[in-house]
């Protein structure tokens, strides 16, 4: 069993307690189910922002404990301002240290796109994302079927929400619906926590033509991202590497920064 293995099987328990907790009729009454969620495709393609799709979370699996005590009202801001294109908040407590109410605190400092990012695998999930404030889900084609990957999506889109669909290989993009609009590749690989970014590069060819890509895990540097964009990626999920900062925000702006120098020298 690998830890995405054991994270699943967290999960699917986790959705149970909390059907009991907070049923959808209650979910429902959220405020935010009145609001127009943004859409993260239309910020990915804008030209006057960077594609970056800054991550908020406070550890991970593969690097432990990155910024426990981080704000995400001041991080979150502090992204939207540096110039990221869109944000995503990590929402898993066990693994990740994150919170809904992350997410819901970064959506009252935030005009620009919010991704839930969490391990979907219920369309509860979907109804509780809607009702936290979240404008995108995403859905990993490794833990899903192919139906249940178009019936979650179905659900998303019937309430407002866009999908980042997530692979990690090609045998992953046979199981994405037809009208998959924004795809992203994780350079992550979930047996051994390698990260390479070629992996990107080797798959972006085979994704649908028409779809947003994004590019997930391991882009260090303002070098590799501007690689990844000139290939074809128009976003960017960046999360340990502005995290692991003392001040993750700064850490953003830099970064968006010597992308925008690298820009205007090549």
């Amino acid at each position: 069993m690998n830890i995405l293995d054991e994270i699943v099987a967290h999960k699917r328990a986790e959705v149970q307690e909390n059907k009991e907790l907070y049923p959808v009729k209650l979910l429902e009454k959220s405020p935010y189910f009145q609001a127009t969620p943004v859409s993260l495709k239309k910020y990915l393609l804008r030209t006057d922002l960077s594609g970056v799709i800054a991550e908020f979370k406070r550890q991970s699996p593969s690097k432990g404990i990155l910024n426990e005590y981080a704000s995400p009202a001041n991080v979150c801001l502090e992204y939207m301002q540096a110039g990221a294109s869109a944000l995503s908040v990590i929402t898993d407590s066990k693994y990740f240290g994150g919170s809904n109410k992350d997410l819901s605190t970064a959506r009252k400092y935030n005009y620009c796109p919010i991704l839930r990012k969490d391990f979907f695998l219920d369309e509860y999930q979907i109804i509780e994302a809607r009702s936290i404030g979240a404008d995108v889900v995403l859905l990993i084609a490794e833990i899903l079927t192919a139906e249940e990957l178009k019936t979650l999506s179905a659900l998303a889109k019937s309430l407002q929400m866009e999908v980042l669909f997530e692979i990690h290989d090609e045998e992953s993009i046979a199981k994405l619906p037809a009208d998959a609009q924004i795809v992203g590749i994780n350079n992550r690989n979930l047996d051994t926590f390698d990260v390479s970014i070629d992996h990107s590069l080797n798959l972006l060819s085979k994704l649908p033509s028409n779809a947003v890509k994004v590019a997930e895990s391991g882009i260090d540097s303002p070098e590799t991202a501007l690689a990844l964009k000139n290939a074809g990626f128009n976003g960017l999920l960046m999360g340990t590497r502005f995290m692991r900062e003392a001040d993750p925000g700064r850490a953003c702006k830099l970064f968006i920064k010597g992308m925008k120098k690298l820009t205007h020298t090549s």
